[in-house]
């Protein structure tokens, strides 16, 4: 899998220089198991992977999306089974989408983007028969995952002349971006001018942006959370906190940002982190306290 390189600390003196995992810390921890694989469309990669938590349910339920900057041959779904196992052991279920990415025959647009919707809607079809709860979903996503996420959320907002558009709602408690790329503007510092530039491709509309860019799709009104590792080069915390900004001036109240202090791109979904103790200390609020807000150390707010 080629992601070395996707996460870099920040140039600092070297007696400071902090000690970032690297995508082989993560993925050479022994790969978990999911328990079911699900297809959702005829091509191999429209599946999403089911996992489900010993018990008998139902089940609070994250859907997750995988990043690598929206190419398949840099990232797949597994990418996530750490995060996803972690969440499972916890009582969290969770529904881990594939997705075609630009490098594969009808990913881009509008390919990507309908299989992310796909994905959302097979939850909704087969969710209950492995006692997935689907009335009070998190969707969660990781750097191009996250945009993902945050576009998914935003999915009743898509004009109507758009490919894109699909009226089938998801009943989403809380949006949650690791590392993400909220504004498809700013993201080609990070995933590079031209792999942007591959997932508009096939939009013929005056404004590729108006349909894909998360950060021109507001407001809202879900919550969102946006956490990025402090040391995050790939999603740097500015790509957050400009998302908020724009959520906030648009009066959309229910957006915050955090950055994690010695942290980086590969931590943010890394069992074991601050990062995602961060996540998991969050999860848990939401799902389980009464007003469903999201607390962790050092930051709490309110839900729905």
């Amino acid at each position: 899998m080629a992601l070395a390189g996707l996460a870099c600390a920040l140039a600092l003196p070297a007696q400071a220089q902090p000690k970032l995992m690297d995508w082989p810390d993560l993925m050479g921890r022994p790969l978990p198991k999911a328990t079911a694989r699900i297809a959702y469309g005829p091509d191999p990669l429209q599946v999403a992977e089911v996992w489900r938590p010993d018990g008998k349910g139902p089940f609070p339920t994250v859907l997750m999306i995988h990043g690598g900057c929206w190419r398949s041959g840099v990232a797949n779904l597994h990418i996530m089974d750490y995060a996803a196992e972690d969440l499972r052991r916890r009582g969290i279920a969770v529904w881990n989408i594939e997705y075609r990415g630009v490098d594969r025959p009808g990913g881009g647009y509008p390919g990507t983007f309908q299989d992310v919707s796909a994905a959302a809607d097979a939850l909704l079809a087969h969710g209950r028969d492995y006692g997935l709860a689907t009335d009070k979903l998190v969707v969660l996503g990781h750097s191009a995952g996250g945009q993902l996420a945050l576009w998914l959320t935003a999915r009743p907002k898509l004009p109507a002349s758009s490919p894109l558009q699909d009226p089938k709602p998801l009943n989403i408690a809380w949006t949650v971006s690791l590392g993400g790329l909220p504004d498809l503007v700013t993201a080609k510092d990070g995933c590079g001018e031209a792999t942007v530039a591959r997932l508009l491709a096939g939009s013929a509309r005056p404004d590729p942006l108006s349909d894909t860019s998360p950060a021109g799709l507001l407001p809202l009104g879900t919550p969102r959370m946006l956490i990025h590792g402090a040391l995050d080069e790939t999603a740097p915390p500015a790509q957050g906190k400009a998302y908020v900004a724009r959520a906030r001036a648009a009066g959309d109240i229910r957006a915050w940002t955090y950055a994690i202090p010695g942290e980086g791109h590969v931590e943010e979904i890394a069992p074991g982190s601050k990062t995602w103790a961060a996540v998991t200390d969050g999860l848990q609020s939401v799902f389980h306290s009464k007003d469903g807000g999201w607390v962790m150390r050092n930051l709490a707010v309110s839900g729905p």
